[in-house]
């Protein structure tokens, strides 16, 4: 039984107009869905991805207007690190990002940025067997997209706190290298890579620009064999929680990062056809009841996509 690297990563905005337009128009990522947040259905929830929908390729909002910049500490994850095919992309991304106002600087062959609000991500060129996950853009050729996570990395002040549940429980093996705060998530499909960094001094703020939670992907079968293992690591775990889409638990690891384990499916086109995803709100059918209350309270948003 294997986790299958990274599901999805879900960040605060305080904007979604200004979110879609950076990751839909900019990044080149495809709105896939655009829902509420199920614990707080007054408030957007967006979904970029690759062409698909699929895991793995999978940035989340939640949108709260007018929410103060976050700022990420102890326990908070602070960047997002995403693969490219080729050398030339990196030069693709640092000439695209530039020209749209985003200041982009490569540092031993990898490209850092931060979105809008001030979200660290990095660009890399990664050789790997898995599936490069891309979306279609008309301004970014295909074979200079992004092609889904490669990693994410934490603030820690005690990362050997979350060895034995991150190791022994959920299966990430460790990277070796002087500080051994490096780790790969590694399943029969996919990878991720999973690391802490030392914490600032200041005390994190869940804000605008800030990282929720990040997911890792279960089998659909296996998922409450992994709820038993993280209870008998010690972690308390929700209940499964059903979200329509994919199945889910929650738990904070012990260095602080609220983990997500979520299932590979049933996926985003249980609601809508491939070729229109993202195009309209979608309610699960348990919020459907709640559309006339919902939708004059949000915010319309134009998709670069659908104006294309």
């Amino acid at each position: 039984m294997k986790l299958e690297g990274i599901h999805h990563i879900t960040a605060i905005t305080a904007d979604a107009q200004k979110n879609v337009d950076f990751y839909a128009g900019v990044l080149g990522l495809r709105l896939v869905k655009k829902t509420v947040n199920q614990d707080d259905p007054t408030v957007y929830h967006l979904f970029f991805a690759d062409e698909n929908g699929d895991a793995g390729s999978d940035l989340t909002f939640f949108e709260y207007p007018g929410a103060p910049p976050g700022r990420a500490g102890d326990g908070m994850i602070w960047g997002i690190r995403w693969r490219l095919g080729s050398e030339d992309a990196l030069g693709f991304w640092e000439k695209r990002l530039s020209e749209n106002g985003t200041e982009a600087e490569i540092d031993d062959g990898v490209l850092h940025f931060a979105d809008p609000e001030g979200l660290a991500h990095d660009l890399k060129v990664v050789e790997t067997p898995d599936e490069p996950l891309i979306a279609e853009h008309p301004e970014i050729p295909a074979e200079m997209a992004l092609q889904g996570f490669d990693g994410a990395i934490a603030h820690s002040s005690n990362p050997e706190a979350s060895r034995p549940l991150i190791e022994e429980a959920l299966g990430f093996q460790p990277l070796g290298g002087p500080d051994g705060r490096g780790w790969e998530l590694r399943g029969d499909q996919r990878g991720g890579l999973w690391g802490y960094s030392e914490p600032p001094p200041e005390r994190g703020l869940q804000g605008a620009g800030s990282v929720h939670h990040i997911a890792w992907a279960s089998q659909m079968d296996d998922h409450e064999t992994w709820r038993d293992r993280v209870i008998a690591a010690g972690a308390r775990p929700t209940p499964v929680i059903d979200r329509f889409y994919f199945r889910s638990i929650y738990f904070r690891e012990p260095s602080g990062v609220l983990f997500e384990i979520a299932t590979l499916g049933p996926g985003f086109t249980v609601d809508e056809p491939l070729e229109s995803l993202g195009e309209k709100l979608s309610l699960p059918p348990d919020y459907e009841h709640l559309r006339e209350q919902v939708e004059p309270v949000l915010r319309p948003i134009n998709n670069p996509r659908v104006a294309a």
